[in-house]
C-alpha cells in the first residue's frame, strides 16, 4: 500500500502565525499539528502539541511567532513510497507525524494512527 492511499489532509500555517493562532487551529480542526510553510510555500516546520506545552511550560506568551518553537528539521516521505517506509521513518526516527510530498510539494500528512489502521498492510514484524 502507497502513502497517498492513506495520507490525509495537511493543515498547513505560515511561519509568522503566532503560537495563539496555532493552538486554536489544532482546537478547532481535531488534529496534533499543522505545517509550518514560508512565504514561498516551502516547508520549514512543523508544530506539534509537544512543542505548544514545552512553549507554555516556559512561561511562554501566546503571541510568539510559531516559527520560534516549531521543529525545524522535518522529515517528509514521497506520496508514492510504500507505507512500509514510512512505518521505518517514524519509528526509527520517534515521530508520530510525517508530512508526505509529491514532486517537492507537500500534498498532506500520515500519522502512526493512519499507520496502526492500515496495519495489515505493513510488511515488517518489527513494528508490532
Amino acid at each position: 500500500m502507497r502513502v497517498k492511499e492513506i495520507m490525509k489532509k495537511v493543515v498547513v500555517m505560515d511561519s509568522s502565525s503566532t503560537v495563539k493562532d496555532a493552538v486554536q487551529t489544532i482546537v478547532k480542526q481535531g488534529i496534533g499539528s499543522v505545517v509550518v510553510l514560508d512565504k514561498s510555500k516551502k516547508l520549514v516546520g512543523i508544530v506539534t502539541e509537544r512543542d505548544i506545552l514545552k512553549h507554555y511550560s516556559n512561561s511562554g506568551l501566546p503571541s510568539v511567532a510559531i516559527s520560534k518553537i516549531m521543529s525545524k528539521s522535518v522529515k517528509t516521505i514521497d506520496s508514492g513510497e510504500d507505507i512500509d517506509d514510512a512505518a521505518l521513518i517514524m519509528c526509527s526516527n520517534k515521530i508520530k507525524r510525517l508530512p508526505v510530498v509529491s514532486k517537492g510539494r507537500l500534498v498532506g500528512i500520515i500519522t502512526a494512527t493512519d499507520l496502526i489502521a492500515a496495519a495489515d498492510e505493513i510488511d515488517n514484524p518489527f513494528f508490532f
